[in-house]
């Protein structure tokens, strides 16, 4: 496994602890996004992309996170010591969605992201400075067609699919009702 491009977005005007997101390639084939470089008081960690844990409302059976005091849905007042705790006491908020299994493997990924967190401080200092961070789609397209292209001479038959629209958009739907009686130009429109 070999790290071939970390990018990474300087959070700007921070008062808190998290510095930047980072996204890391991992043999030009495999992105991991939304990691975090956090400042520590032993120095700077990167923290791995996670999602907050829930669990179900005895009530109604509806999803809450672990720190909801109330049910979402039917206002149920939940039990605020509920999330399993960890060795050190603390409550367990949230789990990782990609990790490195081992201890070398956590270290090289930190030092790679570290380095290259520092090296854009220095390039942000620089007059036309432009991060690169948001357009990590536009890059993999060729890529990801070769990729497949090398699966199916070795290994079988896998199928491309076309690049993805740009972050924020929504491709239109062709259930959306085009006749002017069935149509809503408020909130909401065409959702049903």
């Amino acid at each position: 496994m070999v790290i071939t491009e970390v990018r990474i977005k300087l959070v700007e005007e921070n008062n808190e602890r998290l510095q930047a997101f980072c996204s890391i390639t991992f043999d030009n084939a495999f992105v991991v996004r939304d990691l975090k470089i956090i400042e520590g008081p032993k120095g700077y960690f990167v923290a791995m992309p996670s999602r907050k844990l829930t669990d179900r409302c005895p009530q109604c059976g509806t999803k809450n996170h672990l720190r909801a005091r109330n049910c979402n849905h039917c206002g149920t007042r939940l039990d605020e010591n509920r999330a399993l705790r960890g060795p050190d006491g603390r409550a367990k908020l949230h789990a990782d969605i990609a990790h490195p299994i081992n201890s070398a493997c956590r270290e090289i990924i930190q030092n790679a992201v570290i380095k290259a967190y520092h090296e854009e401080k220095e390039r942000a200092k620089l007059p036309g400075y432009v991060c690169t961070y948001d357009d990590l789609d536009a890059d993999y397209d060729d890529s990801y067609a070769q990729i497949v292209s090398e699966l199916n001479t070795t290994r079988g038959n896998y199928r491309s699919h076309g690049s993805h629209a740009p972050r924020g958009t929504h491709a239109k739907s062709s259930s959306v009702a085009t006749s002017e009686d069935d149509r809503s130009t408020g909130f909401g429109a065409g959702i049903l």
